[in-house]
């Protein structure tokens, strides 16, 4: 009967959270997807104050083929357990 048992954990799935690290601080974060705004919002809490200051957003140990990449204003990617986000000021406003 342990069929039964991990069919209801599966259908829990919505509710999982994974470990992120922005700047190498560990945050949980539902399991889906993150936002450019809600990375950066985590490195620099007063950034929905602040829209007009541009930052340069990368991760890396993303999903499949991938797994690198850089995350531009209004995109989102899909989140990982253990990926890691680098979160830098541009200086362009």
């Amino acid at each position: 009967m342990n069929n039964s048992q991990e069919n209801k954990n599966e259908g829990k799935d919505h509710k999982k959270e994974v470990t992120i690290f922005v700047e190498g601080i560990p945050h949980e974060w539902p399991k889906g997807e993150i936002t450019y705004a809600e990375v950066v919002t985590l490195e620099v809490p007063d950034y929905p104050q602040h829209p007009e200051i541009t930052y340069s957003v990368k991760y890396k140990k993303g999903h499949g083929n991938k797994p690198e990449g850089i995350l531009v204003p209004g995109a989102s990617v899909k989140v990982k357990e253990g990926m890691e986000f680098s979160v830098s000021e541009t200086g362009q406003s």
